[in-house]
C-alpha cells in the first residue's frame, strides 16, 4: 500500500520559515507526482506545489512563487516543501498527495491524485 506522512507544520511568526517534509512508501512505479496541497477553513484543496520523479519538473502556485521551494531526496523517499516568507494567508492544514504520472494531467487538482497522507497544521502570525 502506498502511505504518506506528512510532517513538519507548526506555529510560525509571519515572515518566518518552515520545512515540510513528505515521506512516501509503497510507490511501485518509477513515474510518480508528489504533491502539496493545502485547506483552509473550506471545503477546497488548493495545489500549492508539485514535482515529477520523471524529470524533476515543478510547478508552484503563482501565490508562492518565489517563497516556496518543492524539493525531493530519493535516497529517503522524501519530498520536502520549504517555506520562506511566510504569510498569515500561508496559513492552512497542508497535505501531500501522490499519483503515477501517466502524463495526462497537469497534476495540479485535487481528483488528480490518488493517495493522500494526513494533514500538518501551519499557522502564520502577524
Amino acid at each position: 500500500d502506498v502511505q504518506l506522512q506528512a510532517s513538519g507544520g507548526g506555529l510560525v511568526q509571519a515572515g518566518g520559515s518552515l520545512r515540510l517534509s513528505c515521506a512516501v512508501s509503497g510507490f511501485t512505479s518509477d513515474d510518480y507526482v508528489i504533491g502539496w496541497f493545502r485547506q483552509a477553513p473550506g471545503p477546497e484543496r488548493k495545489i500549492v506545489s508539485h514535482i515529477r520523479s520523471r524529470d524533476g519538473d515543478t510547478h508552484y502556485a503563482d501565490s508562492v512563487k518565489g517563497r516556496f521551494t518543492i524539493s525531493s531526496d530519493n535516497a529517503r523517499n522524501t519530498v520536502y516543501l520549504q517555506m520562506n516568507s511566510l504569510k498569515p494567508e500561508d496559513t492552512a492544514v497542508y497535505y501531500c498527495a501522490a499519483t503515477e504520472d501517466t502524463g495526462s494531467y497537469w497534476y495540479i487538482e485535487s481528483y488528480e491524485y490518488d493517495y493522500w497522507g494526513q494533514g500538518t497544521l501551519v499557522t502564520v502570525s502577524s
